[in-house]
């Protein structure tokens, strides 16, 4: 699909000429406008043709905007996906650089109105202007492709840094970029210096010709302001803090293990010292050889193919009407019942009622809750009013009996099968036939929890992670008994709440928690074994996850993570270990392996080693890496043989959003694949 390149002559006001307005346009209501060959050559062609204008003294100045509510949301990256041979991202990456600058070399002004989304090399369009307005309505600025496993490769490294300084271009590139793809809205855009001038949408491109008109005319006022604005520091002070920024960004969010992001850094570094075309050199080659990698690709089938797609249209929604929610029941006063109950008032706006054994705990519940709600007030994301209106709805109680009236009521007990039991049990008492019910366990059996109720039927796994507000998927695990209503009302649920459902069938620890604890069960096991702790911990760290496998288990807590692998003992045999040295340091109330002293650094003390018992069989951390990978790799099969979820696509899915798996490893099964380990494990790939 071609984005066009309409020109238009728009009388400026007063005496300040002609502009000549380039309005990008794919003519697609639904699509917004991607920049592939065509699109670049279209718009490289009105570029062009405006320069003899310019010369004869048609037009006083060319202008560039896109289509309602859409500047341009980057490069056509899936098409791009196709590309198989480096010579072809060489070319585009050519095209790009050779059609910016022209706009950049424009013998007259040029002004970029982003009234809408600016993405990636969308946002590339704009910076060869000589000025920028924003519209205020605007919510998504950004260059996203360290995120994506490419570089800015069309001069946004270059220019990004000399419109706004080093350091907050080193923000823009490298932070929010690997803080999944966090972007700028239009006001953030006008702070940070990206934009000139901020407008509100209603008349945006009216303020922004009639102040494109003062820049013409040489308005003292528009050109004080213009210059105030400008100020940043670039000295080399502000290059060497910019660059450890992104330093510390790229190896805190990809354990350097990503050529992307690498590559951006690399030539981020040099862009003091570069020409634009020493620079253009550095971005071209990057680009060419990024295009036809295995992580661009890979980021393409996670980000595009699985959390834009498939999270949208997830597998095995009933087609039944789901059931409306109108009160929401918490059973619980806990930490993450409390997270839950705030998510709930927060999403819903609905009435939600928090239970616990005591009122000291309920009170508990219920002063975090107004403690969340009063940061958000700090922070500028509610006003006073909004946030006492989500405190008013969560009420507390010690009497189960308020939830009469819920028609969706989750629990967040303590995780012992007992006690889960007994809560449905009295819940079923109080509630009325057609309320559902749900557990938010991350291990126990569903199927059990419900065995003793009369109407087993409305029962269903409903599991988030933590921190709730942060992680975006929810797991669905449906029993043999789970009727459709229950399963469609917790898609619905889960969609108005902004979290990705999944649905799994009712196994222990479901898929994320499973195939974590098979990861931890073997790094522990290595280390048990007598594998050196750091050979053990930091095997994996070629992977880029998040966290190492003892700093998971100590987030996650050592008994719970021994609690769970305990179930999945039960149910699954040997397959998943249990430490009997983890087994110690909980009975000596030990919370972690590692320790840190005072400079930071990872150290085992010498009172937990004395604790722990060791093998004399150690492995490298190339041994470990490969032993986890195959147990992974069987772990899926057996998971996918018992028919867990839907597709490997759902497995991936749930290890980018409940998991942290790096999007340029392109989902686990896909990684599996290319690495060969699957083939090897299970006879053949997940995916053909």
């Amino acid at each position: 699909m071609v984005t066009q390149s309409h020109v238009e002559d728009i009388q400026l006001p007063g005496s300040a000429g002609t502009l000549a307005l380039i309005r990008l346009d794919n003519h697609e209501d639904k699509r917004p406008n991607t920049l592939g060959p065509g699109s670049l050559i279209a718009f490289g062609e009105a570029v062009s043709a405006q320069y003899s204008r310019a010369e004869s003294g048609e037009i006083s100045a060319l202008g560039v905007t896109g289509k309602p509510g859409v500047f341009a949301a980057g490069a056509d990256i899936v098409s791009a996906r196709e590309l198989s041979e480096t010579q072809h991202g060489i070319a585009l990456a050519e095209l790009g650089h050779t059609v910016f600058n022209l706009l950049e070399d424009f013998p007259l002004p040029t002004f970029g109105f982003i009234n809408g989304s600016a993405l990636g090399g969308g946002l590339e369009v704009a910076l060869p202007a000589d000025y920028r307005t924003v519209s205020a309505s605007t919510q998504a600025i950004g260059l996203p492709e360290a995120f994506l496993g490419l570089v800015p490769g069309w001069g946004g490294i270059y220019r990004l840094p000399k419109l706004i300084g080093p350091e907050a271009a080193a923000h823009v590139i490298f932070v929010n970029a690997l803080n999944n793809n966090k972007t700028l809205n239009g006001t953030k855009a006008f702070e940070i210096g990206i934009a000139d001038a901020l407008f509100e949408d209603s008349s945006f491109e009216q303020e922004s010709l009639e102040w494109a008109a003062k820049i013409l005319s040489d308005d003292d006022d528009a050109s004080a302001a213009l210059a105030e604005h400008r100020t940043h520091e670039s000295d080399g002070d502000a290059w060497s803090r910019a660059v450890k920024t992104a330093e510390e960004s790229v190896a805190a969010k990809t354990g350097a293990s990503a050529p992307g992001p690498l590559r951006a850094l690399e030539i981020f570094r040099q862009v003091p010292h570069n020409s634009r075309d020493e620079d253009r050199e550095l971005e071209v080659d990057a680009l060419g050889v990024l295009l036809v990698s295995h992580e661009f690709k890979n980021v393409v089938y996670g980000f595009m193919e699985l959390v834009q797609k498939r999270a949208k249209k997830p597998a095995g929604v009933p087609q039944v009407r789901p059931r409306s929610v109108r009160r929401v029941g918490v059973v619980g006063a806990g930490l993450m019942a409390s997270q839950l109950a705030l998510v709930f008032a927060q999403q819903l706006r609905v009435p939600v009622v928090i239970s616990d054994i005591d009122q000291e705990r309920v009170d508990r519940g219920l002063s975090y809750i107004a403690e969340q709600n009063a940061k958000q007030v700090k922070k500028g994301r509610l006003t006073q009013d909004q946030a006492d209106s989500l405190t008013g709805l969560v009420t507390g109680s010690t009497d189960k009996s308020v939830y009469a009236d819920a028609d969706f009521v989750i629990e967040a007990v303590f995780e012992e099968i007992g006690v889960k039991k007994q809560v449905f049990a009295e819940l079923e008492e109080i509630v009325s036939p057609e309320t559902i019910l749900a557990t938010n366990t991350s291990s126990l059996s569903v199927t059990e929890m419900a065995a003793d109720l009369k109407h087993p039927e409305r029962v269903i796994g409903f599991h988030f992670f933590n921190p709730v507000q942060v992680m975006p998927l929810v797991e669905i695990a449906r029993t043999s008994q789970t009727a459709e209503e229950p399963i469609a009302t917790a898609f619905d649920l889960a969609a108005t709440l902004r979290k990705t459902p999944v649905l799994t069938k009712d196994t222990t620890a479901f898929v994320v928690n499973r195939l974590l604890l098979r990861l931890m069960a073997e790094v522990q096991k290595a280390f048990d074994h007598g594998t050196d702790a750091r050979t053990a911990d930091e095997a994996l760290k070629p992977l880029g996850l998040p966290m190492s496998p003892f700093e998971l288990l100590a987030m996650v807590g050592l008994p719970v993570a021994q609690h769970v692998t305990e179930s999945l003992n039960n149910s699954y045999g040997d397959r998943f270990y249990v430490s009997p040295n983890v087994q110690s340091l909980i009975e000596h109330d030990v919370t972690e392996v590692w320790s840190t002293d005072e400079s930071g650094a990872k150290h085992i003390k010498d009172s937990t080693l004395e604790l722990m018992n060791f093998g004399d069989s150690p492995k490298s951390s190339e041994q470990v890496l490969t032993i986890v990978l195959e147990a992974l790799a069987e772990e899926i099969g057996l998971m996918l043989k018992d028919e867990v979820v839907a597709s490997p696509k759902d497995i991936d899915l749930c290890m980018i959003l409940g998991a942290g798996w790096p999007f340029h490893r392109g989902g686990i099964t896909p990684y599996l694949d290319q690495q060969g380990i699957s083939q090897r494990v299970n006879g053949s790939t997940f995916h053909g």
